[in-house]
């Protein structure tokens, strides 16, 4: 993944945390929709695999 790209979906899940969703999509929807293939699919790992990035949340692990 490109540098750029990752630094704006880094910035979009710190707006999103700060309830500034509208400016986090106008952030990372043109990285997202210029992406190729290759890029795309890392871009989809890349949120799955933080998730609580975006949320605020830490896993709790089961007891």
């Amino acid at each position: 993944m490109r540098p750029s790209t990752l630094r704006a979906l880094k910035r979009a899940a710190e707006l999103t945390r700060q309830n500034r969703l509208t400016e986090a999509v106008l952030i990372a929807e043109p990285v997202i929709l210029a992406a190729d293939s290759y890029e795309g699919d890392e871009i989809l790992r890349w949120l799955a695999d933080h998730v609580t990035d975006f949320t605020g949340e830490t896993e709790k692990e089961n007891p």
